[in-house]
């Protein structure tokens, strides 16, 4: 559906139809895809930084490593950690080269979940029956262009 038809709205211009439609659509998005994280006891950040820590994996990550590469930089990564480990999805110990760097690691019901969850959820699936694989590419190009 077209964003003038969803939400009833007159753009100024293209730039701003642009923009309010990139906003509508990281909605549309985020609403899609809580239904999978909720399944599992999890929201995106807490999801976003399991896929970061495994991606590591076995290698340990700092809080500032994974403040780096969250998709949501707002997120209070510390916090996140915190709930993860009281989840069980990650562990926190101290490095021992230097005692005041904390060292975390993704743990093995972490390594599972993301598992199930990767049966269970193919991002492509949601974007496939409206983009070819070539109009998905072009689509990232361009907001990776818009960002500059």
């Amino acid at each position: 559906m077209r964003i003038d038809d969803e939400i009833h709205s007159k753009f100024e211009d293209n730039y701003q139809k642009a923009v309010i439609n990139i906003a509508f659509t990281d909605g549309w998005l985020r609403n899609t895809f809580n239904c999978h994280f909720e399944r599992h006891n999890l929201t995106q950040q807490q999801f976003n930084i399991l896929r970061i820590l495994r991606g590591q994996y076995p290698k340990p990550a700092t809080v500032n490593l994974l403040k780096e590469r969250m998709i949501d930089k707002m997120s209070d990564a510390s916090r996140i950690v915190d709930r993860l480990v009281q989840k069980e999805m990650i562990t926190r110990c101290t490095n021992n080269k230097d005692r005041r760097a904390v060292d975390i690691r993704i743990s093995e019901k972490g390594l599972e979940t993301l598992a199930i969850m990767d049966e269970e959820f193919k991002t492509k699936d949601f974007v496939k029956n409206n983009l070819t694989d070539e109009e998905a590419g072009l689509l990232s190009d361009l907001l990776d262009k818009l960002r500059g």
